[in-house]
């Protein structure tokens, strides 16, 4: 599964940047594939690992704010592995004109 989340503190000011980056630190720990863009950040896995990822991930916020606020988009597909650059990989063959 390809799981793209959004965790930001809330209650701590204006600035959320350093939490975030707490939060991608724990993603890029797991070792499962991921990448970070400006408003997501998504990871593929099974399924009991990519949770576990975000729980970790949610509470590096909890861990220096009040309150988190977590988004959350899945794309389940049992069996299919490396989708997380197969799928950008596709997309760039038809804009290419492929």
């Amino acid at each position: 599964m390809i799981i793209a989340f959004s965790v930001t503190p809330l209650g701590t000011g204006v600035d959320v940047g350093r939490a975030v980056a707490e939060a991608v630190r724990v993603v890029r720990a797991s070792g499962l594939p991921n990448h970070t863009d400006a408003m997501f950040t998504t990871v593929e896995g099974e399924w009991d690992e990519v949770m576990a990822v975000v729980k970790q991930a949610t509470d590096a916020i909890l861990a220096v704010a009040p309150r988190c606020s977590l988004v959350l988009k899945a794309d389940i597909r049992p069996g299919v592995t490396d989708a997380i650059t197969t799928k950008v990989e596709k997309v760039e063959r038809y804009l290419a004109g492929g």
